[in-house]
Parts: structure tokens; C-alpha cells; sequence
């Protein structure tokens, strides 16, 4: 085209000709330079992909095995006895170590114990709150493997938040003695309460928190953080709380049925002699996916439920742990509730008397890894230490990771941890407990 015919062109167009011959350099959008961040389609791809793949899987297992989903062995799990529901029961006693704190914290409040006579108090309900259903769940042989995981997970909640409760009307005491008119440390927030259809706001102050209300509502409230002032939501909505609650079930029936089906074919395939390494496929593959739905019913589905029906405002419940990089973004990111408590209570106060970070944060890990142990070696009566080896191996891969590993290397790094760390530690579990239990692996076939 001459330069004549781009002028006629322009001016029946009313184009201006500079803008036909300047062009801005432009990237490709798979290159980095662009800016380009909306992969959606090929993230369905992925997804599509993996279900197409492990469909196979799927239908093979459905010929070898037939349908294993057997909702009456579900039931079986929780109750070897129906007359007898002793997890249950150890549920209900804690209510004695949740009024115990309370009726602690009045007592330091008006000044009739010290202290240090409430610190000792409180340390001793904190102890008996970790001993006492472990104890039960030794003794107590009609306590069911997944009952005593239910039981001592309830405990070991409690046991943060009543820790949190101690902490924080301590710091009140103290800003109260030093006379001042706000409390900075407990991150107060103001209740959202509802007054003829309007709003107000209504802020508690201590020791007014020191209700039978108060108490409970943070016992069932989704967090471990106590404060004296929550941020609540104005209403509960409806819808969203059905929409939750459907996937709670929904997602539950989904879970149960991908263990019978699925998980437990692959671990009973994968302890034969020989097939440990050739099976591990098989294994690592139901394991994640069960593991993914379980976060997204836990930490999305059944927190918000909960949230929402108490009208509990913070529904932080996790972040982008998906896009971490490092191990240490993957811990502090997938379970923001533990998060914020490790911060508050644990990693903060050792910085503030002096321990380096590496320090605190190996002290982290090592809290962790007991309580992870603890949460599986009682229930199962047996003591092997795996889940404790695996959770204080995350100190020297966080170190490797971090320094040789950067980008989407490290991200790669923390997603084989996570999909193959888990399958070996339930192997090991599985192996001891039919060997100790059964005398041989061979009570799995």
C-alpha cells in the first residue's frame, strides 16, 4: 500500500496514520514479561486431565474388588457397641475443664486466689485436659481408633483455646493494674448486635467477658484466639449457610465412600511383600484426593457453617497455600486458625525473651509433631513416632527448600512432599498397627 492510499484510507476511517505504523512491543502471554495471569482454562484442563486419568484407576478397582461402600461398617468405626457411646461421653465431661477456666479467671478477677496460685490452677487443667482422655482412650477398650481421634481432637482444641483464654484475661489484668483504657494486645474488635433491625455496636470490657455465654461462644466459635470482642457479621445468610451445609454432606458421603472404595484396596494392595515401592501409585493418588476434600470440607465448608451460624465475622480460615513456595509459607497458609494461636501464644513470646527465629520456629515444628503424634499413636495404643519424624523433617526441608529451590521449583517441591509424605506415613501406621494388633499383615486381605 503506498503512502497515498494509507492517507485516503485513514481519512474515510478517521484513523490517525501514526497510529498504523508505531506499534507497542507486546510478550507472548506464556511469557512471564506479560503480566498475564489468567490461566483458567488450562487449570480445567488439569482438571479434566486428572479425573480422565484416574478414572481408569477407578473402574479397575470397581472390577477386582466389586462396590466395598458398606454404610453400616461406617457406623461400626464409631460404636462397637450401639448401647455404648463412651467417645461420646468423654466429649461431654470436658465441659468440667471448660468451667473449671472460667470459674479460675473470676477468681483471679476479683483478687481471692494470687497469681500464682491461678497460674498453677490453670497449668493443672491445661495438664488434665491432654492426660485425662488420653488415659481413657488407653483404658477404655469399647473407645473405637476413630473415636479416640474425634475425642482427643475435641481436647486438643479445647486445649489451645482454654491456653488462649488464660493468656488473654492475663494481659487484661495487667493493662487494667497499669490503668489503661484499652486492651492492645488481644486485637479486640467491636459485636455487631442487632437492636430493632439497626446495628450497634456494643464492646465488652473485662471482667464483664467472664460469662457462661462468652465462655461458650468461644468454645464453639471457629478460632483459637480468644478475645473479648469478636467480629461478628450483621446477619446469617440463609442461603449460604444451606449451600454449606449440603456440602458438609455431600462431601461426607464423598469421603466415606472414596475410603471404602478406593483407600483402602490401595493400602491393602500396597502392603503385600515386594509391592511397597510398585503400589505406591496406587496409594499416593486416593490419599491426596481424599486429603484435598477433606480440607475443602473441613476449612471451607464446615467452618463457615459454623461462622455463619454464630455470625462469627474473620472467615480467614486459610490463604493461597496452593502457590507456596517455601515449606514454611505452606505452614503458616493452609491452616491460618493454628497459624494465628502459634503467633500469638508461642513463636511471639519466645522472640520477645531473646530466641532467634530458627529457634522459635524449630520449637513450632516440635509443638506440632507432638501433637500430631498424639492425635494418631493413642488412638491406635501403639507409639512409632512417624508422625512426629515426619512433621520435625519439615525444619531441614523448609532449610533445603528455601535455599536451593525458588519459583515454581519450590513449589513443585512442596507438592511431592504432600503427596507423597502422607502415603508413607499411613503405610508405616497401617503395618504396625495389623502387626501389633493382628500379629500379621495378613488380617488386611
Amino acid at each position: 500500500m503506498t503512502h497515498s492510499e494509507l492517507s485516503v484510507l485513514c481519512k474515510s476511517c478517521k484513523i490517525n496514520p501514526v497510529a498504523l505504523t508505531r506499534f507497542p512491543p507486546l510478550e507472548s502471554l506464556l511469557s512471564s514479561a506479560s503480566g498475564y495471569s489468567n490461566y483458567r482454562g488450562i487449570l480445567n484442563w488439569c482438571v479434566v486431565m486428572l479425573v480422565l486419568s484416574n478414572a481408569r484407576l477407578f473402574l479397575e478397582n470397581i472390577i477386582k474388588y466389586g462396590i466395598l461402600v458398606d454404610p453400616i461398617q461406617v457406623v461400626s468405626l464409631f460404636l462397637k457397641d450401639p448401647y455404648s457411646w463412651p467417645a461420646a461421653c468423654l466429649i461431654i465431661v470436658s465441659n468440667v475443664f471448660i468451667l473449671a477456666a472460667l470459674y479460675i479467671e473470676r477468681r483471679l478477677a476479683v483478687g481471692t486466689i494470687s497469681e500464682t496460685t491461678g497460674l498453677i490452677l490453670h497449668l493443672f487443667n491445661l495438664t488434665s485436659l491432654l492426660i485425662f482422655p488420653s488415659a481413657s482412650v488407653l483404658t477404655v477398650t469399647s473407645i473405637t481408633p476413630v473415636g479416640g481421634v474425634l475425642s482427643l481432637g475435641t481436647y486438643t482444641v479445647l486445649f489451645l483455646k482454654l491456653y488462649s483464654y488464660m493468656d488473654s484475661n492475663k494481659w487484661c489484668r495487667e493493662i487494667r493494674q497499669a490503668k489503661a483504657k484499652r486492651m492492645t494486645r488481644s486485637y479486640s474488635c467491636p459485636i455487631v448486635a442487632q437492636s430493632n433491625g439497626s446495628a450497634v455496636n456494643t464492646n465488652v470490657s473485662y471482667p464483664g467477658n467472664l460469662t457462661h455465654r462468652d465462655m461458650y461462644y468461644f468454645i464453639f466459635a471457629p478460632t483459637l484466639c480468644y478475645q473479648l470482642n469478636f467480629p461478628r457479621s450483621p446477619r446469617i445468610r440463609k442461603r449460604f449457610l444451606i449451600r454449606r451445609l449440603f456440602e458438609m454432606l455431600f462431601l461426607m458421603q464423598l469421603l466415606v465412600g472414596l475410603i471404602q472404595q478406593w483407600m483402602v484396596p490401595s493400602v491393602q494392595n500396597s502392603m503385600k511383600p515386594f509391592q511397597v515401592c510398585i503400589n505406591m501409585e496406587t496409594l499416593t493418588v486416593p490419599n491426596h484426593l481424599i486429603w484435598l476434600i477433606f480440607f475443602y470440607w473441613f476449612f471451607h465448608s464446615s467452618l463457615n457453617f459454623v461462622a455463619e451460624l454464630l455470625q462469627f465475622g474473620d472467615r480467614e480460615f486459610y490463604r493461597d497455600w496452593w502457590n507456596s513456595e517455601t515449606v514454611t509459607y505452606f505452614w503458616a497458609n493452609w491452616n491460618i486458625p493454628v497459624h494465628k494461636w502459634c503467633l500469638r501464644h508461642f513463636y511471639k513470646p519466645m522472640l520477645r525473651k531473646g530466641v532467634n527465629k530458627f529457634l522459635a520456629q524449630t520449637a513450632v515444628f516440635l509443638a506440632s509433631a507432638f501433637f500430631h503424634e498424639y492425635l494418631v499413636s493413642v488412638p491406635l495404643k501403639m507409639f512409632r513416632l512417624w508422625a512426629f519424624m515426619g512433621m520435625m523433617a519439615q525444619v531441614p526441608l523448609a532449610l533445603f527448600v528455601s535455599r536451593f529451590l525458588n519459583g515454581n521449583y519450590g513449589n513443585a517441591a512442596v507438592w511431592i512432599s504432600l503427596i507423597i509424605g502422607q502415603p508413607i506415613a499411613v503405610l508405616m501406621y497401617v503395618h504396625d498397627y495389623y502387626v501389633i494388633h493382628y500379629g500379621t499383615v495378613e488380617a488386611l486381605a
